[in-house]
């Protein structure tokens, strides 16, 4: 067994962790872009140097390339500019592959079954809908499949100075998947499960059921962490965080009149006509974001001492709602999207951000946040968007410049006059 390498002590440092939710392609857009914008905004932060480092499903892969040293800009290179060389380079397309194994053995077991639904039927004189039931095991356990995912994150961590092995990570590194059979929330790179390979260990958080088939692992199939909880935020902070940045990529939408024309698609003015998809994206957004809330309120009564920033999109934010994620223009465009709204979330909050980032020797660059110049691409091309559109966006963010300012020089009247 491979030594584990000692993490160095820093008492008089504080201690920042990150965790970052799933939200599949979407949400690791998302991540990314917030993540630059995080990076560059605030002064004395370098995210590949956070303690710790929890992901789930979508979440995880970020997770695990940031604690194998790969920046935030070296990830915007490799997954949405697909400029990184060869393995770094990620094809959101490795994620498509159909299951054609399963699918075959589960045709195989198809005449099998029709025969035993028409005995049912036909001779025990059974329901129809029993029979469908039993129909129901020639459909394989996910559609597509998750290793050429696997087999991409282990050439890119077995490289010079990566590692695919937990125990050799110099950042503590925790990757959380659910075991299908109980529900337990299994987290991989603790004790008794840090033997398991990075790569194996995110193909299983990210292995959402219906779309992908559980893991086996150590005798247990596994899928994805978030069937438990959204976050498992708790697993980080029992380490003894001070600081934990938390990412959520995905909310349920809120269709508001006020922001229609601004950021509403043309042609869905309410969710139902986008269909099934759209109306099944809005059920579990919302079940998953509600379920958030409360573990986000147990956090703060069960580590009163650490201090937790928390970051997510606007729920009103259709750019983020109704994207292609597979398009590389579109990949483009919500990471920038994800990069400039992130800074315009740090001005809003800079009040209250502020001290408490500046007890932990972090501080808000406010020239860079108040920079409309500053751009996570060197080209933020926005072809699909008409000319109305890209100019209500630009007039959008001068506002929230000019409201930020507005707000600090009032803080700063009052302060005087205290």
């Amino acid at each position: 067994m491979p030594a584990r390498r000692s993490r160095p002590a820093a008492p008089s440092r504080p201690r920042i962790g990150l965790a970052l939710a799933g939200g599949g392609p979407l949400g690791a857009i998302y991540e990314v872009g917030a993540l630059c914008a995080l990076e560059e905004s605030i002064d004395g932060l370098d995210i590949t140097q956070c303690d710790g480092f929890i992901g789930v499903s979508a979440g995880g892969i970020i997770a695990a390339c940031l604690a194998n040293g790969l920046s935030p800009r070296e990830l915007v290179a490799g997954f949405i500019e697909n400029s990184a060389p060869p393995p770094d380079h990620f094809d959101p397309r490795v994620l498509l592959h159909p299951n054609w194994r399963e699918i075959r053995s589960r045709l195989r077991r198809l005449p099998k079954l029709v025969g035993e639904a028409a005995w049912r039927v036909l001779v025990e004189r059974r329901s129809l809908l029993g029979a469908l039931e039993l129909l129901g095991q020639a459909l394989p356990a996910g559609l597509l499949s998750s290793d050429p995912l696997a087999a991409q994150l282990k050439a890119m961590f077995s490289l010079p100075g990566r590692s695919d092995d937990f125990r050799q990570l110099q950042r503590r590194l925790l990757l959380v998947a659910s075991d299908l059979d109980s529900g337990e929330a299994v987290a991989f790179g603790t004790p008794g499960w840090d033997h398991v390979p990075i790569s194996r260990a995110v193909q299983a958080s990210a292995a959402l059921p219906g779309l992908y088939p559980p893991v086996l692992i150590d005798g247990r199939y596994l899928v994805d962490g978030a069937l438990k909880k959204t976050m498992h935020g708790s697993l980080l902070l029992d380490q003894g965080i001070d600081l934990l940045f938390m990412l959520n990529p995905l909310v349920p939408y809120e269709v508001s009149p006020k922001d229609k024309q601004l950021r509403a698609k043309p042609g869905i003015p309410k969710l139902v006509d986008g269909g099934l998809p759209v109306v099944l994206s809005q059920m579990l957004r919302s079940l998953i974001h509600s379920r958030l809330e409360l573990g986000m309120r147990n956090y703060t009564r069960s580590h009163p001492d650490t201090d937790i920033v928390f970051f997510e999109p606007d729920h009103r934010d259709a750019e983020l709602f109704l994207a292609n994620t597979f398009s590389y223009r579109h990949r483009r465009e919500l990471a920038e999207h994800a990069f400039q709204s992130t800074r315009a979330d740090l001005l809003r909050r800079a009040p209250d951000l502020a001290p408490k980032l500046a007890k932990h020797g972090l501080h808000l660059d406010m020239d860079r946040l108040l920079d409309p110049t500053r751009r996570l691409l060197t080209v933020w091309d926005t072809p699909s968007r008409t000319p109305a559109e890209r100019a209500l966006l630009q007039l959008d963010e001068i506002l929230t410049l000019l409201e930020a300012r507005a707000k600090q020089a009032a803080q700063a009247l009052e302060a005087e006059a205290a």
